[in-house]
């Protein structure tokens, strides 16, 4: 039996509804799904664990005894479940359909533009596309929020469109995300972003096994160290942009029938867009679904704008300019598979995956603890 997407709760407990509800509402009138330490939080540190999925957290309980200890649960993440759209979705506190980071690889007219790096092959698209055109929405409701991330990452075009008019803390070394946040705290911050990645890296290079298993006592570490340092009446909460499948050496090459529809690929193995030469947009998407309609779940743009998987936009319609950069058929498999496009590469294949709409990519935590 094919199992339903699930289709983010856009309205309801969803990622986009933690910044507003942290910013702009006030103590004691914040979401009821909020975790209930947060509801009267005026101090809080907001930790992004880049690739913790709730399901992949309730199975290593055992080895996250700080993080299973605060008080939450399970809320979802954005479609589709990929860092680019989910990370600019939490802090400008909108959607996809309406910041417009479709995915990780996005169709700009021109060419396929990889989200993260703003590049298409070796060219930089910066200047071709400008971060703050592409997603104009400002992030933090426009306040001027410190943002204690790797140290790196200040200056690219992703953190421009997704952190731009922020106050960058940068971090070398995941303890001083520790210092760094308690710092800020004591002299008077009332809110403070934080950000670690190393989860999805190692999920992304090793896999679920030991490696990954001791990647969760790291960041359990990491978590408790907080709870540990910062000021008595500070609120930590925890949460990430999208959880995790091991599809290992499961990958799907396409057809030759699918090929001879096909003009280009944009999205992820995961969520893998099809763009149909022209007049064959429904020929691609029958002969997907035939054939393979028994390992993912096959969508037309149309169904997908329709039912609102990207979520609603502004004025009820996703605008022309953003649903441009969508394909015209959607591969988003519910078996623990991925669809290979040859120009979607990196310097290693990759052992754990996300982007598809199953409860272990599209389940993640929102916890939190007072000290």
């Amino acid at each position: 039996m094919i199992p339903k997407p699930n289709i983010p709760d856009y309205s309801g407990a969803n990622l986009t509804g933690i910044m507003p509800g942290c910013l702009l509402s006030s103590p004691g009138q914040r979401p009821a799904w909020f975790p209930q330490p947060l509801q009267a939080a005026d101090r809080i540190v907001l930790l992004v664990i880049d690739g913790l999925g709730y399901e992949q957290l309730q199975r290593h309980a055992h080895l996250a005894p700080h993080v299973t200890a605060m008080v939450g649960g399970a809320i979802t993440t954005i479609a589709p479940s990929t860092t680019a759209s989910a990370l600019t979705s939490l802090v400008t506190g909108s959607t996809p359909a309406e910041h417009g980071i479709v995915g990780y690889r996005m169709d700009m007219g021109d060419s396929i533009m990889n989200s993260l790096r703003w590049w298409s092959d070796t060219r930089d698209l910066r200047q071709i596309h400008p971060p703050a055109t592409v997603q104009p929405i400002p992030p933090f409701a426009g306040m001027s929020i410190p943002v204690v991330s790797r140290a790196e990452l200040e200056g690219t075009a992703f953190t421009e469109a997704h952190l731009r008019g922020s106050r960058p803390c940068g971090w070398r070394a995941a303890s001083s995300i520790v210092a760094q946040c308690a710092q800020l705290i004591k002299a008077g911050e009332k809110f403070v972003y934080a950000y670690y990645d190393g989860i999805d890296k190692i999920a992304h290079e090793r896999g679920f096994g030991p490696y990954y298993d001791a990647e969760i006592t790291a960041t359990d570490w990491l978590v408790g160290a907080l709870l540990e340092a910062l000021a008595s009446g500070t609120t930590l909460a925890i949460t990430a942009d999208h959880g995790q499948v091991q599809v290992g050496n499961n990958v799907v090459h396409l057809s030759d029938d699918i090929k001879d529809l096909l003009h280009h690929q944009s999205g992820e193995g995961r969520f893998r867009w099809l763009h149909a030469k022209r007049g064959h947009q429904d020929d691609l998407v029958k002969a997907a679904t035939d054939a393979y309609g028994d390992i993912a779940w096959i969508a037309s743009r149309e169904q997908i704008v329709e039912e609102a998987w990207l979520g609603p936009a502004r004025g009820g319609q996703m605008s022309e300019q953003v649903k441009r950069r969508l394909g015209d058929v959607a591969l988003v498999p519910f078996t623990d598979t991925t669809f290979d496009d040859p120009l979607d590469s990196g310097p290693f294949s990759l052992v754990c995956r996300h982007g598809s709409l199953t409860s272990d990519e599209m389940f993640i935590p929102f916890l939190a603890q007072t000290v």
